[in-house]
């Protein structure tokens, strides 16, 4: 209780302070820059150094920062570098994407999941690799943050970039070669919950001549013990008498094996920029786990199916991705073009076997399901690029297509109590993708004040499927996003400006969702019978439509000395044909003579979305007088959304959460070779409205990170972190009245179920050799 008082009340010290920074960041915008007495004379200084030390020129020649790459975007960008993603030393990418303004991670404390943006889930978010979409089947969890080079998050589309993206896009870039030699190795290991982790990263960079070249490498290997509880009521709705209880404890053990492997190599063509760039690589990953659960049931009414007093679980899983990336690029008289392509494949593999036992423990059912994915994908693509107009008005004019071809192929085995299930649709199905695509853009810079960016991008995709029963069904969507971006610095010698987007975004519908095998209730045999609303079968929607997002974003920036900044952000998106998953009675369907309960994802119309985001990095001696150098690091953002067909309140959009909120510091001593840091994440209970009578709600996620530094040399280090200080449970609930099994009334259920979390200690050795 005490541990849980703490860390609320740090929650809301947390929300005081990011909201001062925040109130900072507009009062800023709005106040006239203060002067630093310091910066005029280095200014005066630098003016007339180049005339006696011409040495320093050299210095200047550098790559630019992460900030200035920031300011100098017309499209908003935010830009996170090899500086910050080493800061805390995280195991998994995943870490370091919860900690970035706007991106949050489903799961419990550690247990991360496909990143987000302004809370949106299901796609919402385009995920790109070296601007590549991701695998099917592919996690981020599986990169090592030294494999990175820098991470970019776009809050708006570009054409060149996408517009499947009505949250944003992440676009991972993986290490870049450059011409100094260097040699990294980090060993680590780890502890949680007792059980341990280890990890080993290497990365190696040289040069040959006119070859460049860069080689990284990742193992990890790590176990985990996880634990869960749940509760389920059943209420008669009309006299509020409680028909049915059970509680359920499942304990999971589970090991992870991870392995990433890639490479850069660079060849330098000529003296004009020219080069060709080779960058072949694989990922794999391979986990196993076993579980055992306990069900009690305190009531039960006779007509609903028997549950298993207790049982157990296997399971194992594999990945396996190779890929080949070329990029060329060449300069043709005005014209920079640039091609390549990607060679992709990957396979994945899941097998579960559940067994499920009487209190007495005689067999009640089983079930064994298997499923293998294979996966081919080519992509080319060709851009060129030229800079028209005269100086001062110079237009960066991008043209270019992209071509994708993708073969999938499934197979499914499921056995019911050693019987085969919907054998009628068979065991393997075959889909396959082409998307077209086709954009011009052109940044337009027209003096020191403004600058415009305005594109057009048209895409089609077009899907073949198999439905299992002899018909190869397909399905057509294309879209034209027409998209604008402005730049204006009010005052060109300080250092604000203003943004402002104006896009069209989409959502492309899932292959899964489109076609798919059906997966049928364990509870209710299809062969004997119907279902319940509760017990839905679950299907694929051959007549889905994408969804289309208008949106803008206004957005303030103020760029301080010693790379610093602060912004504000506002953004809103009105989208149509929104698709959400919905399970509805089907009075007629393929693999039962019964009408059915299916889940299916559907289009069910509008919805609108908008929210704050602010943002602040300083360093606590530009804003108070005599205090350390601290870096300072928080955001906050606050989300609201509405769908149109949903009755409110809280009929927000699936999976959004009302606000996240991120403050960090990390602090260098003086004289000692010792550097500390830490950082809390926040994000609070949201009460979702999924339908009329359907309520699902988030528990609150708090999770403190810290770590320290201590460096023996500058070429060797030992770090030790602690991620999910003071652990707290996770707990969701959902609330849900259905159409009772006699059929003449309502029953209402209620789940509530809560995982525990336990502190992650990591203890790593950096060495630069």
């Amino acid at each position: 209780m005490f541990l849980r008082t703490l860390t609320s009340r740090a929650a809301m010290r947390l929300a005081a302070l990011v909201l001062a920074a925040a109130a900072a960041t507009l009062a800023c915008l709005a106040a006239p820059a203060r002067a630093q007495p310091v910066a005029a004379p280095q200014a005066a200084a630098s003016a007339a150094e180049p005339a006696r030390r011409p040495q320093q020129v050299e210095i200047t020649g550098g790559r630019e920062t992460d900030t200035d790459q920031r300011r100098q975007s017309t499209a908003a960008k935010i830009v996170i570098g090899r500086e910050e993603i080493e800061r805390f030393g995280d195991a998994t990418l995943g870490e370091v994407l919860r900690r970035l303004p706007g991106v949050t991670t489903p799961g419990g404390p550690g247990r991360g999941g496909a990143p987000r943006m302004r809370g949106l889930g299901g796609g919402f978010t385009q995920l790109l690799i070296d601007g590549q979409r991701l695998p099917p089947g592919f996690s981020l969890e599986t990169l090592t943050p030294e494999q990175v080079e820098r991470i970019e998050i776009l809050r708006a589309p570009t054409a060149e970039t996408g517009a499947r993206a009505i949250a944003g896009t992440i676009n991972i870039v993986t290490r870049e070669g450059y011409r100094r030699r260097h040699n990294d190795w980090r060993f680590g290991v780890g502890i949680e919950n007792g059980e341990p982790g280890a990890g080993s990263f290497w990365t190696h960079n040289d040069s040959s001549g006119d070859l460049t070249y860069t080689l990284s490498a990742g193992l990890n290997v790590r176990r985990r013990a996880d634990e869960s509880h749940s509760d389920t009521w059943v209420t008669d709705v009309a006299s509020g008498a409680l028909v049915e209880q059970r509680h359920t404890d499942s304990d999971t053990h589970s090991r992870h094996l991870g392995l990433n492997v890639n490479a850069r190599l660079q060849w330098r063509l000529g003296e004009d920029g020219d080069n060709l760039v080779l960058m072949p690589g694989f990922f794999s990953s391979r986990n196993r786990s076993r579980g055992e659960f306990e069900t009690l049931e305190a009531l039960r009414r006779p007509q609903t199916p028997e549950f298993a007093h207790h049982g157990s679980s296997r399971g194992q899983s594999s990945f396996f991705g190779p890929r080949l990336m070329l990029q060329w690029r060449r300069r043709l008289g005005d014209w920079r073009l640039e091609g390549g392509g990607q060679l992709g494949a990957s396979r994945s593999s899941n097998e579960n076997d559940r067994v499920e036992l009487r209190a007495d423990d005689s067999l009640l059912r089983t079930r064994d399901d298997r499923t293998d994915a294979r996966e081919r994908r080519i992509s080319l693509n060709l851009k060129g690029r030229r800079l028209l107009g005269a100086e001062g008005a110079e237009h960066s004019l991008v043209t270019g297509a992209e071509l994708e071809l993708a073969r999938r192929e499934d197979s499914r085995v499921t056995l019911d109590n050693g019987r085969p299930t919907l054998d009628e649709f068979g065991d393997s199905f075959q889909s396959s993708t082409r998307r077209v695509a086709v954009f011009a853009q052109d940044e337009w810079s027209l003096g020191r004040q403004w600058a415009f960016h305005f594109g057009l991008r048209g895409e089609g995709i077009t899907t073949i499927g198999d439905d299992g029963l002899g018909q190869r069904p397909s399905h057509r969507s294309s879209v034209w996003t027409p998209l604008l971006h402005l730049l204006w610095k009010p005052d060109p010698a300080r250092r604000d400006q203003v943004r402002l987007s104006l896009t069209r975004s989409w959502r492309s519908p899932e292959i899964g969702s489109l076609i798919g095998r059906p997966s049928v209730s364990t509870l209710y045999d299809p062969a004997r019978g119907s279902n319940t609303e509760t017990s839905p079968d679950a299907a694929g929607n051959p007549f889905l439509r994408p969804e289309l997002a208008t949106g803008v974003d206004l957005a303030f920036e103020r760029y301080l000395p010693g790379g610093g900044l602060l912004s504000a952000n506002l953004f809103a998106r009105r989208i149509s044909d929104l698709m959400r998953s919905r399970v509805e009675l089907e009075p007629q369907v393929a693999w039962s003579l019964f009408p059915r309960w299916v889940r299916r994802t559907r289009n069910i119309g509008g919805a609108s979305t908008r929210g704050l985001e602010l943002e602040a990095k300083f360093r606590l001696d530009q804003w108070i007088t005599d205090a350390p150098a601290v870096e300072v690091r928080a955001n906050l953002a606050f989300y609201r959304s509405q769908v149109d067909e949903v009755p409110g309140p809280d009929n927000r959009l699936d999976q959004q959460s009302r606000a996240t909120a991120n403050l960090g510091a990390d602090y260098r001593f003086r004289g000692l070779p010792l550097t500390v840091g830490g950082n809390v994440n926040w994000v609070p209970s949201t009460v979702t409205r999924l339908a009329a009578d359907q309520y699902s709600t988030a528990g609150t996620k708090r999770q403190w990170d810290a770590f320290m530094l201590w460096a023996f040399s500058p070429s060797v280090g030992v770090r030790l972190l602690a991620n999910n200080l003071l652990p707290r449970d996770t707990v969701n609930t959902s609330l849900n009245d259905s159409i009772s099994l006699s059929g003449t009334g309502l029953d209402r259920t209620r789940f509530s179920s809560s995982s525990p979390s336990w502190v992650n200690w990591q203890l790593r050795w950096e060495l630069k050799l």
